[in-house]
């Protein structure tokens, strides 16, 4: 397995939609096993493939509480066939985004449809935490961040401050 680089805000690949992955092969196994190695190194407890810059309907995630032993969940073709009336919110961050955190209200529980490592069908209901963590990196798949979910002022802010970063960098 292998750690990426992680593709950081103002990057416009992070604003890629994603294209379907056409059939589970080795290649897509690595690239999850990858992607799950990239994502605990952060650590973190999702990540899209387009945030290691592969813009590929695939998403991991692990929320299983620090001390416990790992719970690594792979998606791909990921999709919500359901969602539920009630929100709940979360105080979000992003590993593409870092040090930036804030509140978002989603849906509280989603009904997820895509395509396990054994290349076949699964359905998961989701609630609270995974709910929440499965509709942010699905977002990733379709090229919206997490800050287009919270006022245009605070996210223009955001904006500015990570490209200034980035320019300081160059």
């Amino acid at each position: 397995m292998t750690i990426k680089p992680l593709i950081i805000l103002p990057d416009p690949v992070l604003r890629t939609v994603s294209a379907p992955i056409e059939r589970v092969d080795d290649e897509v196994l690595k690239l999850a096993d990858d992607m799950l190695e990239t994502m605990y190194d952060a650590p973190g407890i999702g990540l899209a493939a387009i945030q290691i810059g592969v813009p590929r309907r695939l998403l991991v995630i692990d929320i299983a509480k620090e001390g416990d032993p790992a719970q690594p969940m792979v998606f791909i073709n990921p999709e919500i066939v359901k969602s539920s009336d009630d929100r709940s919110v979360y105080e979000e961050g992003c590993l593409s985004i870092p040090e930036y955190y804030a509140e978002v209200e989603r849906p509280a529980t989603v009904t997820v449809k895509h395509i396990g490592r054994d290349g076949k069908e699964h359905m998961l209901e989701a609630d609270g935490l995974l709910a929440t963590c499965f509709q942010h990196e699905l977002d990733h798949l379709n090229g919206v961040l997490f800050i287009d979910h919270i006022s245009r002022l605070k996210r223009e802010m955001v904006i500015k401050k990570f490209t200034k970063a980035a320019k300081a960098k160059v």
